[in-house]
């Protein structure tokens, strides 16, 4: 097996990072071969670079190989590579020149190939090129960016659905890198001599990347470097370096760092390293730029109008400000069996029979909930759907909210308030199969007796679940107020949170069981003082458990 195989993960984007450290081998190999049959003022060195920031910590490798040089002029190639504590991984190959005035100034340019791996595993290229002037006392440098190939990758868990109007929104998740440039001006702060062999130096500066249809990003970068060169007991041509770096923009906020850097220089065993004055020391500076290609992800992908679940069922938004409550009956009648229909506002039934809104067999009634979106690309988003309330007082032995076979009933505040003593019942399944009523807020109250009941199962109705629900029942006269009545039929009563209350006589209890079955799975329900289950008639077959310890029957 090659060698990098041995020391890099087999993992996507990993060859990238073995390729380099190949290329650092070879030509560190090749550099040290020159320098046996010169005697060169820039030996190849190793910086070794830890970073620990406020958002992730970083590590980094960077040759500093001399390929070329005289007294005056280097010719170098630099192969840094960096990972960090989110998964992302980057490259960078580079070739530079420096050359020293006899002004005192050194001056720079370079150029490098960069590849880079991201937290989710897309890969990006950019070349980066940059300037620079160094002296004793002042730095001053500038890189720009430009992105190579391709810019953008789908990234699904960033995908978004929301709802506007009567549509669902989609916007598909992508990951796009961003062209730019930087530029800094430093100053070394003068609390040691310019020849002392330490140094500490300040920085300001700023950035500015951009991409398609995505925020820019730009903001001040500011950072400080106390650098000492050639350490008793150690290394001759060795430097070790701790930094502080600051940084802020509106995409990423701000984030700060604290750095160590070891230099390990890689002269032939029994040549001394070259007596560097100031000036030549800098000449091997490591080379300053923004420590990654950079990428945004977000949902930037182009709108698209979901009209469909991720299973396949038509999706049918009705909002109160385009659908009054008069006209919910028909419009969820319309959207048709196996449909998904989610409502936002406020509806207000009319107050009789025709206020009834009756669910169709497998359709799927909702307001805040999540439900996965599928749209016309095929991409899926889960979509958290905005709450709403429906309010009807419908009369006689009906309930506000009737449901079909296999249908669901989620996410709603549901009120059924009677003054008439016609009754007042929330949420009916009468002879049906395989209902579901979870995750609602089902209040029913009458102020003038008769029957209050939040949920009804009845009529042989078999395999309903009524979970999660908060339910409300109030009878503030004589008459019967029950939270939940399985009359007759089979449910799983799950997690759900009691309150009932009634003046005067009549029939009260949380979870009433008439000849029913509480099927496996009915625990977990809570009552407030003074509610109690309450057994109408038997037989009856399971139990309902509560968190008080109490079951029921």
């Amino acid at each position: 097996m090659h060698a990098c195989q041995l020391a890099v993960p087999r993992r996507q984007g990993r060859p990238v990072v073995c390729l380099l450290l190949c290329l650092v081998g070879m030509l560190v190999s090749f550099a040290v071969a020159a320098q046996s049959a010169l005697d060169p003022k820039w030996s190849p060195h190793i910086d070794v670079e830890g970073k620990l920031g406020t958002k992730r910590n970083l590590g980094e490798v960077d040759a500093f190989l001399p390929l070329a040089q005289d007294g005056a002029t280097l010719l170098f190639a630099s192969i840094r590579t960096r990972m960090d504590d989110n998964d992302s991984a980057e490259g960078n190959f580079g070739l530079g020149v420096r050359h020293m005035l006899e002004s005192g100034w050194n001056l720079g340019a370079y150029g490098y190939f960069d590849r880079r791996r991201t937290e989710y595993d897309n890969h990006f290229t950019q070349a980066t090129f940059g300037i620079e002037a160094l002296s004793i006392d002042w730095d001053a440098r500038a890189n720009y960016y430009a992105p190579v190939g391709r810019r953008s990758h789908q990234v699904d868990p960033l995908n978004t659905a929301e709802v506007s109007g009567t549509s669902v929104v989609f916007r598909g998740g992508e990951e796009r890198s961003q062209g730019g440039f930087d530029a800094e001006l430093g100053w070394r702060v003068p609390v040691f001599d310019a020849d002392a062999g330490k140094a500490l130096r300040v920085y300001g500066g700023g950035y500015r990347f951009s991409g398609n249809g995505i925020e820019d990003i730009s903001g001040p970068r500011l950072r400080a470097e106390l650098t000492f060169d050639s350490l008793p007991n150690s290394w001759e041509g060795s430097r070790f370096s701790v930094g502080a770096e600051w940084q802020h923009d509106d995409p990423r906020g701000g984030q700060g760092f604290l750095s160590v850097r070891l230099r390990i220089p890689l002269q032939i065993y029994g040549r001394a390293a070259s007596k560097l004055t100031p000036m030549e020391r800098r000449m091997a500076d490591p080379v300053v730029r923004d420590i990654d290609v950079v990428a945004q992800a977000g949902a930037f992908g182009a709108t698209e109008i979901a009209t469909t679940t991720a299973n396949g069922q038509a999706i049918t938004v009705l909002s109160s400000a385009s659908t009054s409550g008069a006209n919910l009956p028909t419009a969820v009648t319309n959207a048709g069996a196996n449909s998904t229909v989610i409502l936002s506002g406020s509806f207000t039934a009319n107050s009789n029979a025709s206020g009834i809104t009756t669910l169709q067999s497998g359709q799927t009634l909702m307001g805040g909930g999540s439900v996965a979106v599928r749209a016309p690309s095929g991409r899926v988003a889960t979509l958290t759907s905005p709450t709403a309330t429906l309010t009807g007082d419908v009369g006689g032995a009906n309930a506000t909210i009737v449901m079909g076979n296999n249908s669901t009933l989620m996410g709603l505040t549901i009120n059924n308030t009677d003054a008439t003593g016609n009754n007042a019942i929330a949420v009916s399944a009468n002879g049906v199969s395989g209902a579901r009523i979870v995750n609602n807020t089902i209040n029913a109250r009458s102020t003038a007796g008769g029957t209050t009941h939040g949920v009804d199962v009845l009529s042989s109705s078999s395999n309903v679940t009524v979970s999660g629900n908060t339910i409300t029942v109030n009878n503030v006269t004589a008459g019967t107020a029950l939270g939940i009545q399985v009359n007759g039929s089979s449910a799983t009563v799950a997690d759900n949170t009691f309150s009932v209350a009634r003046s005067g006589a009549g029939t009260f209890g949380a979870v009433v069981f008439n000849n029913g079955t509480a099927l496996a799975g009915s625990t977990g329900n809570t009552v407030t003082a003074g509610t109690a289950c309450s057994i109408v008639a038997g037989p009856n077959t399971g139990t309902v458990s509560f968190t008080s310890g109490a079951t029921c029957p």
